[in-house]
């Protein structure tokens, strides 16, 4: 109730409100000059780590991975709080959505020509990365304007630059980059081991997958780039 009249004490009478509901302006006042309890207080402090994290996310993490960043920093809090205090925050994390199509197309109809002839974008830019089955970490990338074999080389050297392996296994898919000989022959001078997936296996390269879907979901999806630069 004392909250009430806090919310509404700028329209109406503070005495007619505590009339109404039934309590004493008195213990109104009280309630006011009382120091918040040690629960709420510990809310306000968790509330601004949260805050915290979930910029520092882009504002693309929900409860599971700010509970999980939490838990990195040495601090451990349940999930029904989070959750709590990020819904009375206003906090959410992104989510793939269903695209919804607006334009359908008459078949049968004449389209008007194209007057305007614009090219406001610059084309594709193309991403190959390589991430440690281990950690999950992507540990190397490359872009590029083109899809030749010097992408996925560049991405397979800085892998090889950081992590430095003795032994290791290079797994992807069939695609004519890592059929090429310049890739195998790298491959063979790091001591790479090449490794390929069966054709149509939806599970043999779920890892790089699942990280350009987030990737899609968390980036590229919510940002518009019209030029190469960022």
């Amino acid at each position: 109730m004392f909250e009430f009249v806090k919310a509404n004490q700028a329209l109406y009478h503070v005495a007619t409100m505590c009339r109404v509901l039934g309590v004493s302006p008195s213990g109104y006042y009280a309630w006011r000059r009382r120091p918040p309890a040690a629960r709420v207080q510990a809310d306000a402090a968790m509330s601004g780590r949260l805050r915290a994290i979930h910029a520092r996310s882009r504002g693309t993490y929900g409860v599971p991975r700010v509970q999980a960043e939490l838990a990195a920093e040495g601090t451990h809090v349940s999930r029904k709080r989070v959750a709590r205090l990020m819904r009375a925050a206003g906090l959410v994390g992104v989510s793939r959505r269903k695209a919804f199509h607006t334009t359908v197309r008459d078949r049968d109809a004449r389209p008007a020509p194209h007057l305007v002839d614009r090219d406001t974008w610059a084309g594709f830019l193309y991403l190959a990365v390589v991430v440690d089955a281990f950690s999950r970490r992507v540990v190397g990338w490359a872009m590029a304007l083109h899809l030749r074999t010097a992408l996925v080389l560049a991405a397979l050297d800085m892998a090889l630059g950081q992590r430095r392996p003795e032994s290791v296994i290079h797994h992807s898919d069939h695609g004519c980059q890592y059929t090429s000989i310049a890739f195998g022959r790298r491959c063979r001078e790091a001591g790479v081991r090449p490794s390929m997936g069966s054709v149509g296996d939806a599970y043999d390269n779920a890892l790089c997958e699942s990280f350009f879907a987030t990737l899609e979901c968390e980036l590229l999806d919510r940002t518009i780039f019209k030029t190469h630069r960022l």
